[in-house]
């Protein structure tokens, strides 16, 4: 073909851009199993600060609201001990929370959510549930955990 001509600076400067995308390339696919190898932990490490600074903020929330019901360590009074290794094993978070959002109707409890006419967002019942979920690795074995003191 008559006409076609080339441009030896544009070709060498097009191969450059080539071998430096080819060596950002390998870069990364060489990056990528050290960030699998990484990531894991780090996630790890960062949900178990969230959890320490919910329980943290529950702490708070369970010594002004609910201790002078439950005890000051859940060890039960005016309301159950909830502290005890059957309520956290037969309770699961989702059901911990709904107990703190809407009461048990019938008995002293009520509704704390914001949701039912009560104090507390959904974040500080997540904290007060975490509070609480932070017993079960000590929690003492109270088959009478229902039980309340009358005042």
């Amino acid at each position: 073909m008559a006409g076609f001509t080339t441009d030896e600076e544009l070709e060498e400067s097009t191969n450059r851009w080539m071998v430096w995308g080819l060596v950002l390339m390998a870069a990364f696919v060489l990056a990528f199993p050290l960030y699998r190898w990484v990531e894991p932990s780090n996630r790890a490490e960062a949900r178990e600060t969230q959890i320490a600074s919910l329980a943290d903020q529950g702490q708070g929330l369970w010594s002004l609201n609910c201790s002078s019901c439950h005890g000051l360590n859940g060890e039960g009074g005016v309301g159950p001990a909830l502290n005890s290794q059957q309520f956290l094993q037969a309770s699961s978070d989702e059901q911990t929370s709904l107990l703190i959002s809407v009461g048990v109707p019938g008995s002293q409890m009520s509704a704390y959510s914001l949701d039912y006419g009560g104090p507390f967002t959904s974040e500080q019942i997540k904290a007060l549930t975490t509070f609480v979920r932070s017993w079960e690795e000590d929690a003492p074995d109270r088959p009478d955990w229902r039980d309340v003191i009358d005042g």
